[in-house]
């Protein structure tokens, strides 16, 4: 089964609806980490992603870089790129990137900047999607109202006037909070929202406001984080992770009872997860971060794993989503 691809809400944008979370590549530090990221893109692309995701922040600009140095010989209209605004990387010592300085800022001219050192490190002469980076209160704690009202005043502003120049074809937020994305969507158009960790077999609480609110304006939803950063992939296994931290007791018997379902119809706990987060409308893709070849392989032999309608139903009667 090829790699289905959809409309990126109002923006005409053409994504696979399985795309490439370029996160993991730019925090990896291995030997031949290089070769590895072209190897990583290189099988991405023969399975059939045309969709890839990074950002400054991913790897203090490593991401930008390997992502950029992967897709360098690919025809330019045969893929999406996006990434995002709002840190401003700056090594602590000339040309060392093990260390950096990452500097918050959502002003106008800072966007433009970002937008421009993207392309630099991007290799590119476009970007056909900018978001706006992590405005949550987890991120910015107390400051986080300041910080929503200057990537409005700010960062919209600039990437408003970049796409009407026809420099980048959409604009939206990356964000880990589905409420501060309601909010700024309500406040300022956007094209697209990624939403991380938030829309999951165990999380749909974005269902009841936001989503309904982008299918009724067109906004595309980006799903980002579809395993809740480990457990809905590896299983209920000793160490497994939820939001980056050891899963709580209740978690963990949520997830058993989710395996146990998906055991009964024979489909891998990953493939229901990472297909489950494809079934709302709103949705356009989602983008697993991977870290291997094998991630890549796996992940994509669990996006064409066949679904019984009936394990949904199932998960439903769990109360497992609505």
């Amino acid at each position: 089964m090829a790699i289905s691809s959809r409309i990126l809400g109002k923006s005409g944008l053409t994504l696979t609806s399985l795309g490439f979370g370029g996160g993991p590549i730019g925090w990896r530090d291995t030997k031949d980490v290089e070769a590895e990221a072209d190897r990583l893109i290189k099988e991405a692309w023969n399975a059939g992603v045309r969709y890839f995701d990074t950002a400054p922040y991913y790897g203090y600009g490593n991401s930008e870089l390997r992502v950029g140095k992967g897709l360098q010989h690919r025809n330019r209209c045969e893929f999406v790129i996006s990434t995002k605004v709002g840190r401003l990387i700056r090594p602590r010592f000339p040309g060392d990137r093990s260390e950096a300085q990452v500097i918050y800022d959502y002003s106008y001219e800072a966007t433009m900047q970002s937008i421009e050192e993207s392309l630099s490190r991007l290799k590119l002469s476009c970007i056909d999607i900018a978001l706006i980076h992590d405005i949550d209160r987890w991120t910015h704690k107390e400051q986080q109202p300041m910080r929503f009202q200057e990537a409005l005043k700010g960062s919209h502003r600039a990437l408003s006037d970049l796409k009407a120049r026809g420099s980048i074809k959409a604009i939206g937020i990356g964000v880990n909070e589905w409420e501060v994305c309601y909010d700024f969507a309500r406040e300022a158009p956007v094209d697209c929202i990624l939403l991380a960790g938030q829309h999951s077999l165990l999380r749909q609480v974005a269902e009841r406001e936001l989503f309904p609110y982008c299918e009724t304006h067109n906004i595309g939803i980006i799903v980002g984080g579809p395993y809740n950063s480990g457990i809905l992939a590896s299983g209920a296994v000793p160490g497994a992770k939820f939001d980056y931290a050891p899963a709580k007791p209740g978690v963990v018997a949520r997830v058993r009872q989710i395996e146990k379902i998906c055991n009964q119809f024979g489909v891998p706990l990953a493939a229901a997860a990472l297909l489950f987060t494809l079934r709302h409308p709103a949705v356009t893709t989602v983008i697993p971060g991977v870290t291997t070849v094998q991630e890549i392989t796996t992940t994509v032999e669990n996006y064409r794993a066949p679904i019984p309608m009936e394990l949904w139903a199932e998960l439903r009667k769990l109360g497992t989503f609505q």
